[in-house]
């Protein structure tokens, strides 16, 4: 089979190496769609690391089931989760389950950006979902990424009524936009660098986007009463970007650390201006559970004419050199999906 072999991201070979065998329990599945995340293409995070198969929001077709595989069969459509958690341990017990040492560990073979993958037991008993049939293999790439948001926006607490700023309007930026404002939000301001993404803000629900480098917390009180956001969400790696959200978060509220930062981004903050006497909270948020999955699919299948617009391109496997370029220059493009089999 076909897989992209990860050494940068100006650096992804198509190569030949053998559809893997599956054991007992475990999952062939013949990749469809896999969408390319922003932690696709942080170099510093697996550079000591390459080369290896990146890929991770997948959907796919069931090729091949093995001995005791229940509730799954060949021809089967179906998306799945790439760590999963024990639901045993002590975090998961808490509600806790992104970080239980399980979910670190488990992961599909050899990754998203090949013709197949190998899936398994672990990963297709308790990862593993079956798509309804109106649901495109495209807009099923959806299902990690918004879970991923649904999961953040319950641990930043948010409500109906609130105002939201989402710093950073990619694709990441873009699910928390919609989704705040499907959950109700009262009020949902859009900043970015790249006027195509602010206009797309707009289209998908923000209620006012502003352009970064000339955004000041001031503006906040212009459109919100006079008030700064109950929650400010980081959905970029830029430093300047972490400043503002500390300018810009009201008393009693939240700011939500969503994407990752640079390698070596540290935070400077008074304790003081910050914390003393308002009451508000750093938040961070990281993966998604099997539940928040399931969620996320129910959303999708209610509403995936808004998803598929969030699709700006769809390469096959031998382009995937330009879709890595495309979301690695965060310009005029949302979501990038690869499709393996052409």
């Amino acid at each position: 089979m076909r897989a992209a072999l990860y050494y940068s991201n100006s650096d992804l070979r198509i190569t030949q190496m053998p559809v893997p065998e599956i054991g007992k329990g475990e999952l062939l599945l013949r990749v469809e769609s896999c969408g390319i995340c922003g932690s696709d293409v942080m170099e510093w995070y697996r550079e000591n690391r390459v080369p290896l198969v990146l890929g991770h929001e997948i959907s796919a077709i069931v090729a091949k089931a093995g001995e005791g595989v229940d509730g799954f069969s060949v021809g089967d459509r179906v998306s799945a989760s790439h760590h999963v958690p024990c639901n045993e341990c002590y975090y998961c017990k808490n509600g806790h389950h992104t970080v239980c040492d399980t979910l670190r560990t488990t992961n599909f073979y050899p990754g998203g950006f090949s013709e197949y993958v190998r899936l398994p037991k672990i990963n297709v008993e308790l990862g593993t979902y079956r798509l309804p049939d109106r649901l495109s293999y495209d807009c099923a790439t959806f299902i990690e990424p918004l879970a991923c948001v649904l999961r953040a926006q319950r641990v930043a607490d948010i409500r109906p009524g609130q105002t939201i700023l989402v710093i950073g309007s990619g694709i990441a930026g873009l699910l928390h936009i919609y989704l705040a404002k499907l959950k109700g939000a009262a009020r949902v301001i859009a900043l970015d660098i790249c006027d195509f993404r602010l206009a797309k803000a707009k289209e998908l629900g923000a209620d006012i986007s502003m352009y970064a480098g000339e955004y000041k917390p001031g503006n906040l009180g212009d459109v919100n009463s006079g008030r700064l956001a109950d929650v400010v969400i980081l959905c970029t790696q830029a430093q300047s970007a972490i400043n503002t959200a500390f300018d810009s978060v009201e008393r009693a509220g939240v700011v939500l650390f969503f994407a990752p930062s640079d390698k070596d981004t540290t935070v400077n903050l008074s304790v003081n201006k910050l914390f003393w006497r308002t009451e508000r909270k750093l938040v961070s948020s990281y993966a998604a559970s099997p539940t928040d999955h399931l969620e996320a699919l129910r959303i999708l299948e209610a509403n995936q004419d808004v998803f598929e617009k969030m699709i700006t391109h769809r390469i096959p496997l031998k382009g995937i050199g330009l879709g890595f370029k495309l979301v690695s220059e965060a310009k005029e493009c949302l979501k990038v999906i690869i499709k393996p089999q052409k």
